[in-house]
């Protein structure tokens, strides 16, 4: 292959490309798309109103572990503590006189407010020590909302302030609420990314001593990529809450939505913007079929998450973007050569 043409005199030999023609077309697609969205309370059946509800809630859950593993490198299996504060925040705030909707986004960022503090000594840990300190943190946490009288330990509780509103219109402002999280939280970290703490984010994931050296802020960098996604996970907390009316802490605090969280992003690809989505459409697909098949259904999952960490690690769109280097969403950026077509280096 020839080599590239020399740049004009006073120009560099290579240009940073932040969009591919594709990815511009996807992003300008996703206007038109919530738009339609948004209308779908006037003409979906109630049943699909609350299916997509649901599916809203799991794209926030695997785009916001995504942030946490797959671009700061923090892997966590103890997320349901954002997850289950989330909604115990919205139940306390509720009997507090405040309305329910109001409750559900102040108790998120009640939670956010809480992970500031306990990320300044969850992050001294690394790697393993990590991941079991979240799970402890998680275990504390719902121990602590069981003492709560409000709560009546395992009995739980109802959000009773959900009560005035129609079921139908519960329905559709519920609807609203989680395709509105769920398009800021998607636009939230696709900006976040394509910022210098993206880059920093993604520099500490591959080597973080590295990332040190070269004067990234690490520990700024791992506290917000944490508390952004501890914000989200408690959002959606929020939102499963205002579906189901009920609080019972040993389902909202159940590992099983961490373990939703890792399957939804190993299947669809680790540290891609696109892959966290499509993971949990393919969950949101697998549970609609097969949800009912009770403990077979959930070794099923967990038999199909170690095949896909083992023989398809990147998941897949991590392995589509390494066949045909596609980008959907373009969260990195390449370095091309000014000769048409051809490529360096492609990140993110």
């Amino acid at each position: 292959m020839s080599s590239p043409s020399p740049a004009p005199v006073g120009q560099p030999a290579w240009t940073i490309q932040r969009w591919t023609r594709t990815s511009a077309v996807c992003a300008g697609a996703a206007v038109p798309l919530l738009a339609v969205l948004f209308l779908g309370p006037l003409w979906l059946q109630a049943g699909t109103v609350d299916r997509l509800t649901t599916l809203f809630i799991y794209v926030i859950l695997a785009v916001m572990w995504n942030a946490l593993a797959g671009y700061a490198g923090l892997v966590s299996i103890g997320h349901q503590a954002f997850f289950g504060l989330g909604a115990y925040a919205m139940v306390r705030l509720a009997d507090a006189g405040l309305g329910p909707y109001p409750a559900l986004l102040l108790g998120a960022v009640l939670v956010a407010l809480v992970a500031v503090p306990l990320a300044a000594f969850m992050l001294r840990l690394q790697g393993g020590e990590f991941a079991i300190g979240m799970w402890v943190v998680a275990a504390l946490a719902h121990l602590c909302v069981n003492l709560d009288s409000l709560v009546q330990g395992e009995t739980g509780t109802s959000m009773i302030a959900l009560q005035q509103y129609a079921a139908g219109e519960r329905r559709a402002y519920t609807y609203w609420a989680a395709l509105a999280a769920m398009a800021g939280l998607c636009g939230a970290v696709f900006l976040l990314l394509r910022s210098k703490v993206g880059t920093a984010a993604q520099a500490i994931r591959d080597n973080e001593t590295a990332a040190i050296s070269i004067g990234v802020r690490v520990v700024a960098v791992k506290r917000l990529v944490f508390v952004l996604s501890a914000f989200g996970c408690a959002l959606a907390g929020g939102l499963w809450l205002a579906t189901s009316i009920s609080f019972q802490p040993k389902t909202y605090f159940s590992v099983q939505w961490t373990a939703y969280m890792i399957f939804m992003v190993l299947v669809g690809g680790i540290g891609t913007m696109e892959g966290p989505i499509l993971g949990a459409l393919l969950f949101f697909a697998v549970e609609t079929w097969w949800g009912g098949q009770g403990v077979a259904y959930l070794i099923g999952l967990g038999a199909v998450a170690m095949l896909f960490a083992l023989f398809l690690p990147k998941g897949i769109w991590g392995a589509v973007q390494q066949r045909w280097d596609l980008h959907l969403l373009s969260a990195g950026y390449r370095v091309r050569a000014r000769e048409p077509h051809t490529d360096l280096h492609s990140i993110g």
